[in-house]
């Protein structure tokens, strides 16, 4: 049995409007996806709001929970509060097509929509690429400021006077 179908959204019965659906997403979700994860023990909740309309759906997923990550710094382990939201178009065509970011295209003939991948981006999105401990100590702040890069000013370019002038008259019209 494919354990996928367990994230599929019936639409075919329902009248248009709203509809409320609710999934847990734990370790055997990702289990799912052949990849590795930069996180452990996830305990999230995904809420689906569907709206039906007679010729598209639309999608509203909000994932929410924690994970567990690794401190880049101290290399110990915390709980990092996720909350992410994502909104997607499905409208109903020929065949599949996932080509636009806001809008999936599926057969006119189905009768769900499988959620399960929109639903393991919208986590795994929600990763942070720095995964700093909010329980670091003062010693490994102050360690971490002095061997960060510093963060140049820019420089403004040298602008010849005569263009100056010019711009000066353009912002005038």
């Amino acid at each position: 049995m494919d354990r996928r179908k367990n994230y599929e959204v019936v639409f075919s019965g329902l009248k248009n409007g709203k509809h409320n659906f609710q999934f847990e997403i734990d370790k055997t979700f990702f289990a799912l996806f052949d990849t590795e994860q930069e996180f452990s023990e996830p305990e999230l909740v995904a809420d689906v709001l569907m709206e039906k309309h007679a010729t598209f759906l639309e999608f509203w997923i909000t994932t929410a929970g924690s994970v567990r990550l690794v401190c880049d710094i101290s290399n110990e382990y915390f709980r990092y509060p996720l909350q992410n939201e994502i909104r997607v178009l499905v409208k109903f065509g020929e065949e599949y097509d996932d080509s636009d970011i806001d809008v999936i295209t599926i057969p006119a003939q189905d009768h769900a929509f499988n959620i399960v991948q929109l639903i393991y981006e919208d986590v795994v999105l929600a990763i942070p690429m720095k995964k700093v401990s909010p329980d670091l100590s003062e010693e490994d702040l102050e360690i971490l400021n002095r061997f960060s890069p510093v963060e140049e000013e820019e420089e403004k370019p040298v602008i010849d006077p005569r263009w100056e002038a010019l711009q000066k008259l353009k912002d005038k019209n």
